[in-house]
């Protein structure tokens, strides 16, 4: 896959498990309420509002793509940066 991609969580499906978190810390971090967020690139702030993307560095994009594959709670959402096509998760062809 050589396209730059976003990700996203759905928290009212989140089940915190915590295998993305372990998957890519640099990107998921669990919040104060115990359910996955995805982190800001620049300066690694937990983004908490509903629907917030992130983008996701070249290095880690198999492991977020595996971490949205292996999600119980089918919650996390991968889409390409250009067309937000969703690439990896519940939306993917």
């Amino acid at each position: 896959m050589s396209d730059e991609v976003r990700v996203w969580i759905d928290q009212n499906l989140c089940t915190g498990d915590g295998l993305c978190v372990q998957y890519a810390p640099e990107v998921f971090e669990f919040g104060d309420d115990g359910l996955a967020y995805v982190k800001d690139r620049a300066d690694g702030e937990l983004l908490t509002a509903e629907g917030s993307q992130t983008d996701v560095p070249e290095k880690l994009r198999l492991d977020v793509i595996d971490a949205a594959d292996g999600c119980p709670g089918n919650c996390i959402h991968v889409v390409r940066r250009d067309d937000g096509v969703e690439v990896a998760g519940p939306d993917a062809a």
